[in-house]
């Protein structure tokens, strides 16, 4: 199925968790995100900066959680369900 303008839903194959308050706000995390979903937000955090947000289509690559300095991301990936 696709979305209106010929685009393919993004299905997530895994998901975040940031540590928003931890984020110095340095968007190492944006141009490291190959599947580009994650973006900085609009709203500032504890210590005044903004922390990046997850839209739909995470892979669950780690590439965010291996350039960023803060340690703010925890990465998961989803497990495929088994057919029996």
């Amino acid at each position: 199925m696709s979305e209106p303008g010929g685009e393919s839903p993004k299905v997530s194959r895994g998901t975040l968790v940031i540590d928003e308050d931890r984020c110095k706000g340095c968007e190492l995390c944006i141009s490291a995100c190959p599947p580009q979903v994650l973006a900085m937000s609009t709203e500032v955090n504890e210590l005044g900066y903004r922390f990046p947000e997850l839209t739909a289509g995470c892979t669950g690559c780690t590439a965010c959680q291996m350039v960023c300095p803060d340690f703010v991301f925890a990465v998961y990936r989803f497990t495929p369900a088994r057919s029996h």
